[in-house]
Formats: C-alpha cells, sequence, structure tokens
C-alpha cells in the first residue's frame, strides 16, 4: 500500500520539477513565451491547460483498450478539443478580456505538444488515477513555470505584478522584458535554474573503464590486459 501511494505521489510530483513540461522537457514553449508579458495571462493559460490536461488524460486512460491503435491521434485530438471547446466558451462567457489576452494561443491548446504527448507517452498505457495525477501535475509544472515568467517579465518590464503598482516609483520599466528578447531571456534562466534543481549535469560518481558498458569490447581495456599479461 506504501509503495503505491509513493508511485501516485511521484506521478503527480515528477511534472513540477525534474520533468517540468516546459523548462525540462522543452514544451508547450511557443504558447509559454507569447502570453507571459502579465502574470495574469499566465493563469488564465496554465488553468485552461491544466483543466484540458486532467480531464484528457482520464478520458483517453478510460478508453485506451477502445481505440484502435491505428487512429489514436486523431482520437485524441478529438478528445483533447472537445475539453479545449469547453474551456474556451466558458473563458470567453465569464472574461472576454482575458479571451482576448490568450488570442490564438487558447485553442491552440488542442495541438499543444504537453498534452499530445501525455496522452501518447502516459495516459494510453496507465489507468485512470495515474493518469489523473499525471496531467494535473504536468499542468501544476506548466502553470507555475508561466507564472514564474509572468511575475518576472511584468515587474521588470512595467514595473506591475497582477496590474499592481510595485516597481514603478524605484526605477523605469525595462521594456525589452515584455519583448521576445526579454521572454528568451528569463526562460534560459528557469531553464538554468530547472536544471541546478534537478541536478541534471552532475558529475558521476564513479569514472573509469571498470564503470563503462563497453567495457568487454573496448580496445583500451583491451590493450591494458594484454601489457598485464606480457608482465607476467
Amino acid at each position: 500500500m506504501e509503495k503505491k501511494k509513493n508511485g501516485l505521489l511521484h506521478e503527480f510530483t515528477k511534472g513540477i520539477i525534474k520533468e517540468n513540461p516546459v523548462l525540462r522537457l522543452v514544451l508547450g514553449c511557443c504558447a509559454t513565451l507569447a502570453v507571459t508579458t502579465a502574470a495574469s495571462n499566465a493563469i488564465g493559460m496554465g488553468a485552461a491547460t491544466t483543466f484540458v490536461l486532467v480531464c484528457s488524460n482520464g478520458v483517453i486512460s478510460l478508453l485506451r483498450k477502445v481505440i484502435p491503435d491505428k487512429v489514436r491521434i486523431p482520437a485524441f485530438i478529438t478528445i483533447v478539443a472537445g475539453f479545449v471547446t469547453i474551456v474556451q466558451l466558458f473563458i470567453q462567457a465569464f472574461s472576454p478580456a482575458l479571451d482576448d489576452a490568450l488570442g490564438v494561443f487558447l485553442p491552440l491548446i488542442v495541438v499543444n505538444c504537453i498534452i499530445l504527448g501525455r496522452a501518447e507517452m502516459f495516459a494510453s498505457k496507465n489507468k485512470v488515477l495515474p493518469s489523473l495525477l499525471d496531467g494535473l501535475g504536468m499542468g501544476v509544472g506548466f502553470t507555475a513555470t508561466l507564472l514564474a515568467m509572468g511575475i518576472i517579465r511584468e515587474l521588470l518590464g512595467a514595473g506591475t505584478v497582477f496590474g499592481i503598482p510595485i516597481l514603478s516609483n524605484f526605477m523605469e520599466p525595462i521594456i525589452i522584458f515584455l519583448l521576445p528578447p526579454g521572454g528568451f531571456f528569463v526562460f534560459g534562466m528557469l531553464v538554468a535554474l530547472a536544471g541546478k534543481l534537478s541536478e541534471e549535469g552532475k558529475a558521476p560518481e564513479s569514472t573509469g573503464c571498470a564503470h563503462c558498458p563497453l567495457a568487454a569490447s573496448c580496445s583500451k581495456l583491451s590493450e591494458k590486459d594484454h601489457g598485464k599479461e606480457a608482465a607476467h
């Protein structure tokens, strides 16, 4: 039972840092760079994507044994499109300003690589509960990335956070942070930070020929063995 709980917890937490869909898997970068000029836009896009991720993962997992393998991608897109339509109509009804701010990137959630990637790689191969947690974890990681970028870019580029003046009285806004170059700069910094937190690139503790998986066929190791035999 404990092992099962740990497994479910892992499915949720992996998408936050170690397998963050944007900073670690580098998926959905187009929408990430486009909508993060304001923190409010980031929250809206993240929440919409998370809803679609969770719902589509659950439905695809339920139907994984029914959907023919040859038409799985069109089936996945159809399911995702249904939930995106629900989200879009909801936002248009209750937050027209957010709909205008997100623009074309809201309906483009249908072909977001994060959603199709999780559907293909996880939901179509696993049970419902792990698939729901996988979608929720990936959605939280995606939203956290968008929010971090949105806060940084809005704060430095406009001096505000969620429209509230923060730096207006202390410094002039650095407009470039609201432009594509500023978005790429902040994105690069966050990618580096995520790599550091996930400990990728850490030097292996053990080095040498003995730990190499190709040691048996390595010519250098063979030369060393022959040298030892000659010495004897």
